[in-house]
Order: C-alpha cells, then structure tokens, then sequence
C-alpha cells in the first residue's frame, strides 16, 4: 500500500499548476494591512522588532580559532528571487569545503523513497482508518471540494495523513509547476552546485527524523491544520507571496508574527497545538541542528544552509550557538 500510494503522489499534478505560468501572483498582506490601516499591524511589527537576529540570512560563524564558517538561511521554494545569490552569499560558498543542508538524502531520489516506505504509519493511515473517519462530514466535504477544484482527486488520498496533504496543496500552483519542470529549490541547488565543485555535502538530519517529528503532533491538530490551509483558498497564495518578499528582504524575524496576524478574523487557534508544533518542529530541531553544526564548525570553512525560521529568536540556531562559544555576526 505505502508503495502504491507513493507512485501515485509521484504523478499527481495539480490541475492548476499545469495552467499557470512559473510566476507567481499573490499580493503582499503587510503592504494591505499598511493600506487598510489594519489595528493588528502595530502588534505585527512590534512582535517582528522585538526578535533576536529577525534581520538577515547570511551569518558569519567563528570557532575559537578565529577560523570562519558560513550559516545561510533559506527558503525551500525554487523561486528565481529566492534561488539567485547574492554575491556575497556567492562569496560565502565559493570559500567553503563543505556543504551542509538540513538532510543531504533530498539529493538522492531512491534513498528519500527508501526513508518513506520504511516508515509507513508515519505518512499514512495503516491501521484501517482513513482521512474520511477521523474528519467530520463537514470537514471532509470541504476537503474534498477544495481538493476538486486543485484537480487532485481524494479517493487517492484518503489513505494518507493530513499533514502531508496539507503540505502538498500549500504550495501555490506556480510551485508546483517549477517542480514539474524540474527546478531544484534552494537547498537542493546549494548541494547539487557543491557536489559539481567536488565539495564535501552533509546533513543535519535524516528524512525519517523530520516525518518523526511532524507524525509526533496530534491528529486532531493535523486535522485542523489541513482544514485551516483549504478554508484560506486565495489567502493561501498573499501568505506564500508575504513569506517570499520578507525573506528576500531578510526580514525573517517578521515571518512568524505576519502568520499569526494576518490570519483571517474567525479563525480560531489551537494553543496548546501551536505551542507543540513550535516546540517539536521549530525549538527541538534548533537545538538539533546547532548540536550536529559544530563539528563542521569546529573544522571550520563549513557552509551551513537552514530554513530560515530555525535562525531568529532566543532560541534559534543563531543564539545557540552563541551559547556555545561562536562568534556569529551578520555578513550580508
């Protein structure tokens, strides 16, 4: 079943991804709540203002041997704006000997596969229930009218847990099509460019640690999300859109608060859900992924590329390795 059901993913496209060109639309939802003179804007920016290293993606890094590694945040998108370096991140890559990614088993097809059907209860129901009995008529029946109208059929997908449909209708149909035409997303092209200059190219994690994390979250709270990412229809697109002009403007620190603000008046949130799910796949991960760095920063003239949400905050990568004895300064 786990086989089939991923030979089926492998093929899907969604209806609207093959219509639409590579670029996307979307408007920016801080510029209208700028020009709506929203009253949740002044929290939003307060919230942004307030979060350590919430400027910037590319971050010098010194052991105590004054040697210099690199640590980028990225995007894990294959948009233009978003994959075209700068120079100075060109310059970051171009002095490292090693590469590392969030998990190096992204570059290679069958070991990323072998990760999935391993696990399979981690992505799917294997224990006879479906994605139509753990969901409320009401629910499913949205579900399924949103899935329609992307073109992905829901007899196809049933089987498999909310999470990962959520993931594969949040990305908007301009994605989707660059996938299909084969560009690699920034993480991936980071890697493949690396392994063409005959560098070294680890990782931080295993796929099987990141679907542990996300399979160790609630159903209920899975159920909700994948609820929540198709009631927003349009809405989905402005948030893709917001996302990808404050990254490229190095805004990280205001992603998180223009998520909670922006979201639209109804919605309620699941506290103790969000709490886990920042908890569990943001802050534990962080830790992670400062703990396997330093070894590579110990060595020095390491490039370490991350999501850019695990950089800002008190608790991101940033401030833990600070903790630990490196210097870390903003280089771009």
């Amino acid at each position: 079943m786990a086989l089939s059901l991923l030979m089926v993913l492998a093929t899907l496209e969604r209806a609207d991804a093959q219509e639409q060109p590579a670029a996307c639309g979307g408007e920016n939802l801080i510029d209208r709540m700028r020009a709506e003179d929203d009253p949740r804007l002044p929290a939003l920016l307060q919230a942004a203002a307030a979060t350590p290293n919430g400027e910037g993606l590319l971050w010098r890094v010194e052991n105590d041997q004054g040697v210099a590694s690199y640590l980028l945040g990225t995007m894990h998108v294959a948009d233009p704006r978003v994959t075209e370096l700068t120079y100075t991140v060109s310059q970051a890559l171009d002095a490292s000997e090693t590469v590392v990614i969030e998990t190096d088993e992204i570059l290679d097809p069958e070991v990323a596969q072998a990760a999935l059907i391993a696990r399979p209860e981690l992505t799917m129901f294997t224990d006879g229930r479906t994605l139509r009995t753990v969901m409320s008529d009401e629910d499913f029946a949205l579900v399924e009218t949103r899935l329609d109208e992307l073109g992905l059929p829901v007899d196809a997908l049933v089987h498999m847990k909310p999470w990962m449909i959520a993931g594969l209708v949040a990305l908007p149909a301009c994605e989707h099509a660059r996938k299909a035409e084969g560009a690699a997303f920034l993480d991936q092209m980071l890697a493949e460019q690396a392994l063409e200059e005959g560098k070294a190219v680890d990782g931080l994690e295993t796929i099987a640690e990141q679907l542990d994390a996300m399979a160790s979250l609630s159903l209920e709270f899975h159920v909700r999300g994948l609820v929540e990412t198709l009631s927003l229809g349009p809405l989905l697109e402005d948030v893709t859109a917001t996302m990808t002009d404050l990254y490229v403007a190095g805004e990280t620190g205001m992603i998180m608060p223009m998520l909670r603000e922006a979201a639209p008046e109804g919605h309620e949130r699941d506290a103790q859900g969000y709490a886990d799910f920042e908890e569990r796949i943001v802050l534990a991960r962080n830790r992670i992924m400062a703990e396997r760095a330093e070894p590579f920063l110990n060595e020095g003239h390491a490039f370490i590329a991350v999501g850019a949400l695990h950089l800002p905050g008190d608790e991101g990568v940033i401030e833990l390795l600070r903790d630990a004895g490196y210097s870390v300064e903003r280089a771009d």
